[in-house]
């Protein structure tokens, strides 16, 4: 593939590692300017404070991350990372209350902590002959043409300096996350900053690095979201190395507190107790660290109609969800073979092209994200008649997940990008929810409740539902 000019990306967290891996089969040189002093080992750093919490990197994700760095996903297991394929050892209780049905089909899990994801995937691109790494640099503006129609390269400053240094580029990448300054940026050169869709959410997090005790829990992914009722949730995921994140969330000011005993009474109403038992006698592995989100924000690069070439936007730079739905990793990768197939068709117009391509997978995120938190009443915004149609027909479609693996499969699909929305949506998952809710109704629900509540086990697909069945696992390759 013939390569040109260069390429610079602002930010090195996994945004903009994505994006530098694909330019890299584009442009002669790639450079990633990075504030961090990037760590040559596993561990967290100041410019991903959500690092120190559960991450998720969903089955979408994780597939492109595959096909970006052929065999990264089973160097992590060797390495010791965690992979999930027996849903079994899943408990999943997304809307707080339904657990979805453990005989649900789905593609593997991988967990790996966000350290430990970061440092395997920046490895690889650094392995990458035309892609060099600027740490310890801060961006302090851009470079644009005489007529400022063109971004040029960029100013940056190296950490303990005072002279500017300018990059040349072709193309300039933001992935600079939520602090992104490119709207000033553009104010600043005479354009339309993007307008703002925002939701607020005041969501808190507390979490900490455990270790239990050896078999104290067989789940290794938990979480329980809040519910109409409780403004609270929690996630527990085994790690690498046998380490366990645990994370108390909160929204609306009911928020845990920042110490190991009152996290562990902060999830005791909802935990089931042989979680609840592991997490008191765990060995907690350092001080818990806390943090908090205050709204969903999606800036509409894809709406404007006046933009400098040679300028991209990226990531959370251009859209940030309430991270408990673990969306963020995953619609950067979307966004990376975004970038791939609009550069594979040319330079010319880029932006435009990547900006509308990169709004699909954003849009389907953004709606899910902030479609399930304005199900919760203690979420406030607008609720328009759609909205509260879907989120009813969701909040039904969870009742009969919780029993029938047809339609926790087809939930989970299209939560983790694996379908599109519409085929939640479908004649034979709808009547499957109607059943499901009819059922639900006559029966006492087996799922937990509360943590003082005894799970039953998932039923066994009636044979009725087994052609449906291996049409959901043969769907795991469909669109």
């Amino acid at each position: 593939m013939d390569r040109h000019g260069t390429a610079v990306v602002l930010g090195a967290s996994m945004a903009g590692l994505l994006a530098a891996r694909v330019l890299a089969d584009h442009y002669r040189q790639v450079i990633v300017v990075e504030r961090d002093r990037l760590p040559v080992k596993v561990e967290n750093r100041r410019g991903v404070p959500q690092g120190r919490h559960v991450h998720g990197l969903l089955a979408s994700g994780s597939n492109i991350v595959e096909e970006l760095f052929p065999g990264i996903l089973a160097d992590m297991v060797a390495a010791g990372g965690t992979k999930l394929e027996d849903y079994a050892r899943a408990h999943l209780q997304l809307d707080g209350v339904h657990r979805l049905s453990r005989d649900l089909v789905n593609e593997p899990i991988y967990q790996p902590s966000r350290p430990f994801l970061e440092t395997a995937v920046r490895g690889r691109v650094r392995q990458l002959s035309n892609v060099d790494f600027r740490d310890g640099c801060d961006v302090v503006g851009l470079v644009t043409d005489g007529a400022g129609e063109r971004v040029i390269g960029v100013r940056v400053v190296n950490h303990g300096g005072r002279a500017e240094d300018v990059l040349d580029a072709d193309l300039v990448v933001d992935a600079t996350g939520r602090g992104s300054r490119t709207p000033a940026w553009l104010t600043a050169l005479g354009y339309e900053p993007p307008a703002v869709d925002e939701v607020v959410v005041d969501v808190r997090y507390v979490s900490t690095l455990v270790r239990l005790a050896p078999g104290a829990v067989p789940e290794t992914l938990v979480v329980i979201g809040a519910s109409k009722d409780r403004p609270s949730g929690m996630g527990l995921f085994a790690y690498e190395h046998d380490t366990w994140m645990l994370t108390a969330q909160g929204y609306a000011n009911h928020h845990p507190e920042t110490d190991y005993e009152s996290m562990v009474d902060f999830v005791a109403e909802f935990t089931p107790p042989h979680m609840l038992e592991a997490l008191r006698d765990a060995e907690p592995l350092g001080e818990p660290s806390t943090f908090r989100f205050r709204a969903n924000r999606r800036l509409r690069y894809d709406r404007l109609r006046r933009f400098p070439a040679g300028l991209l936007v990226f990531g959370d730079a251009m859209c940030s969800f309430n991270p408990i739905y673990g969306q963020g990793m995953t619609v950067a990768a979307l966004e990376a073979v975004a970038l791939r197939d609009c550069l594979r068709r040319g330079r010319a117009g880029l932006s435009r092209r990547f900006f509308r391509a990169a709004a699909k997978p954003i849009g389907v995120a953004w709606q899910m994200a902030v479609g399930a938190d304005l199900a919760l009443p203690h979420v406030d915004g607008p609720r328009p008649l759609p909205v509260r149609l879907i989120n009813a027909y969701i909040g039904r479609m969870l009742v009969a997940a919780a029993h029938d693996p047809i339609v926790a499969t087809r939930f989970f699909r299209v939560s983790t990008f694996m379908l599109k929305p519409p085929m939640l949506m479908t004649l034979p998952i709808i009547a499957r929810v109607v059943a499901g809710n009819r059922r639900a109704r006559r029966t006492p629900d087996p799922v937990w409740r509360t943590g003082r509540v005894t799970p039953s086990p998932s039923p066994s697909p009636s044979p009725s539902a087994s052609p449906e069945r291996a049409e959901a696992k043969a769907g795991m390759h469909g669109g």
